[in-house]
């Protein structure tokens, strides 16, 4: 029978350990790199070497979600927290730079694992009718943990202290996630790319190029244009606290579908990045651009979820999976280059560059570069109980 109600409980289980993996054992790396440097004695060089280390777990995560997911889509979500929780610890806990290395090899595979399952969760639990509502809240856990951990570099705590009670919350968090998802039956396992995902991997590795230099360069920007630590933190949350209204691109595709959702988004997108190629952004001018970035990031991640369910109806894992490795692959792409036409351009001209980058999206205009439609499906395949 088609679920038709009730669906804030897996999302926000969902939202929650997304939150987890992405805002405490992914992101808050970049937040702290000045008190690690300190602890570890790291180069410029060993900083980039451990952030490659996150990102080779993440897709390592990647690569085994969509076989746990079939197998048990809760399982897989606790196993995210579980793996987020022992990296966190194993970080916390570190004598030396090898085995914080470890731990965040570990971290960084719990955010390649949790999307992918909450997405199948969903999927399986939650009717075709409520389901776009559920997959875009559930993705805003993204901003609910950046939100959460941005003003902890201001605490006058150690690094080590703050980061096992990082791994305290995400025990806890796991544990209310695994008695609050539902069971639900196996999946049939899919093989090989579906049509119609290669748009669908265009439009992630864009978000990837597009959102990279934001992520890694943002912060700079702003202290080059004048503003202080604690004006640049405010903005960090910002972008967590504001992206939680992303979660309403699942209302915005049921009304008026997926593609006009999608470049509505993007165009937000393109002005709150080209805001920083301003002379001198204030912080009224950083903070807007901070929550546009926040919101459309969060959004456009969200109905990327929405577009792979409807690549993959009865595997959405495999289709998010197809997705974010896009998202990762345009990220790990877009640093370097960022950082090398920073040195030549100035950040100021990167990012004005990046906002008009982000209008590629229009080309979704053309049908073979559009979100796939709907696709008509039967309730007991698809929608679980």
């Amino acid at each position: 029978m088609e679920t038709t109600h009730r669906w804030w409980p897996a999302a926000a289980a969902g939202a929650g350990v997304i939150a987890l993996c992405y805002g405490f054992a992914r992101y808050a790396y970049g937040l702290f790199v000045p008190r690690f440097g300190e602890t570890f004695g790291l180069t410029s060089v060993a900083v980039g070497i451990l952030g490659g280390v996150s990102t080779a777990g993440y897709g390592l995560g990647l690569l085994v979600s969509p076989k746990t997911a079939a197998r048990s889509a809760r399982g897989t979500v606790a196993l995210a927290g579980a793996a987020a929780t022992a990296g966190l610890a194993v970080m916390a806990a570190a004598g030396n730079v090898v085995v914080f290395g470890a731990g965040i090899f570990v971290a960084g595979a719990s955010a390649g694992l949790v999307s992918p399952g909450v997405a199948q969760v969903i999927g399986e639990s939650v009717g075709v009718r409520l389901r776009a509502r559920a997959q875009t809240w559930a993705n805003t856990g993204t901003g609910l943990g950046l939100a959460a951990s941005a003003f902890t570099p201001l605490l006058a705590f150690g690094w080590p202290t703050i980061w096992a009670a990082f791994a305290a919350l995400g025990a806890a968090m796991t544990l209310v996630a695994w008695r609050t998802l539902p069971r639900t039956e196996p999946a049939e396992v899919a093989s090989g790319p579906a049509r119609g995902v290669t748009p669908l991997v265009v439009n992630s590795v864009l978000i990837g190029v597009t959102s990279a230099p934001y992520w890694t360069f943002s912060s700079s920007r702003l202290t080059e244009a004048g503003l202080g630590p604690v004006a640049t933190t405010c903005c960090w949350a910002t972008i967590g606290v504001v992206g939680l209204l992303g979660g309403l691109a699942g209302r915005g595709a049921e009304r008026r579908g997926l593609r006009t959702a999608n470049l509505a988004t993007w165009t937000l997108a393109a002005i709150g990045i080209a805001l920083l190629a301003l002379p001198a952004p204030g912080l009224p001018v950083a903070l807007v651009s901070s929550a546009l970035f926040g919101i459309t990031y969060m959004a456009l991640t969200g109905l990327c979820i929405l577009w792979a369910t409807r690549v993959f109806p009865t595997h959405p894992a495999r289709g998010v999976t197809w997705s974010f490795a896009g998202l990762g692959i345009g990220q790990t792409v877009a640093s370097p280059l960022a950082g090398a036409a920073a040195s030549v351009l100035g950040l100021g001209a990167v990012f004005g560059l990046t906002g008009l980058l982000a209008l590629l999206a229009w080309t979704q205009l053309h049908p073979r570069l559009a979100p796939a439609r709907e696709a008509r499906v039967t309730a007991g395949a698809t929608t679980g109980s």
